[in-house]
């Protein structure tokens, strides 16, 4: 395993981060029965092995933070735990974060994010009197937090977070689709690099939007939300797509939540790094993206400054 820095934190975190979706059994809105607490511990127990230190989760993400919290018990010091709300307000935030800790095992988290940040109006309501920023900002004077973060998908709204607050961290979907396409994520990397915030890439593996929840259910990987490329049978794609975002300068990514990706992503990582995005990758996906390149994966608005 590689380690790098994860901008200015001083965290040294490995170049492959576990995203707590992969330990759910119970996760949006459906029962992944065979993913148990059994399953979880072995996921946790590979990914120390591998030297993998950086695990994120969120309230959101079904019993993730059960799961994952009971496997990471004889871990907690060796690893970097990043957990989020998506309450705008400091009256819900609060007892849904110390509802986290407990979940967690934890006095503390490393990062705490404000969670899936879309509108100008999340932000509004997050600054605003009582809002959850003031929570945040405690928690990291307490030592609760040591460090904050936010996670969008819309570029212009993190944007506006960076100016509002100099958060140490983003999680964003710095994605070769959107990127090639829409030119996704081409500010907010500049900006992440010229103030030192730490870049936590999602949707690195991703080729799309799911057609319908039917192909989504019926898939190899429906605890995914968006289609990943196939680790077996499209592997060249995979493989790309990975090094895509690596070439956009991000510090760790976080794969899909089924463990195959984070398999696949943790097995490969060192060779990745070792053999850059090239023109044959290139090539590639911009075939690909000649059939998926008029398919989002969510609202126009997530591509406009």
């Amino acid at each position: 395993m590689q380690y790098r820095d994860l901008g200015r934190t001083g965290f040294k975190v490995s170049a492959v981060s576990y995203g707590g979706i992969v330990s759910a059994s119970e996760y949006d809105g459906r029962n992944y029965g065979p993913d148990g607490q059994e399953k979880s511990d072995g996921y946790v127990a590979w990914a120390m092995e591998q030297g993998v230190n950086y695990f994120d989760v969120s309230p959101r993400y079904g019993n993730a933070q059960t799961m994952m919290g009971n496997s990471l018990v004889p871990f907690r010091k060796d690893i970097y735990l990043a957990c989020k709300t998506e309450n705008r307000l400091r009256a819900q935030a609060e007892p849904e974060m110390e509802e986290s800790l407990k979940l967690l095992h934890t006095d503390y988290f490393d990062v705490y994010q404000m969670h899936a940040l879309a509108t100008m109006r999340d932000l509004e309501l997050a600054f605003g009197p009582g809002g959850v920023m003031e929570l945040m900002a405690e928690m990291k004077e307490k030592g609760i937090a040591r460090k904050l973060g936010i996670t969008a998908h819309s570029e212009a709204v993190a944007l506006k977070a960076l100016e509002l607050y100099d958060f140490d961290t983003v999680l964003f979907p710095f994605n070769w689709h959107m990127h090639m396409a829409h030119g996704m994520g081409s500010v907010l990397l500049r900006k992440a690099k010229e103030k030192g915030t730490g870049l936590l890439c999602m949707k690195s593996m991703i080729d799309r939007a799911w057609d319908s929840d039917q192909e989504r259910a019926s898939s190899a990987y429906p605890k995914s939300w968006c289609r990943p490329f196939d680790t077996e049978k499209e592997t060249e794609l995979l493989t790309a797509a990975v090094k895509y975002a690596l070439s956009l300068g991000v510090d760790t990514i976080i794969p899909p939540g089924n463990f195959d990706h984070f398999r696949f992503g943790t097995e490969h990582i060192e060779e990745l790094l070792a053999q850059p995005f090239a023109e044959k990758d290139r090539l590639l996906l911009e075939e690909r993206l000649k059939e998926v390149g008029n398919r989002p994966f969510f609202g126009e608005d997530c591509y406009t400054l």
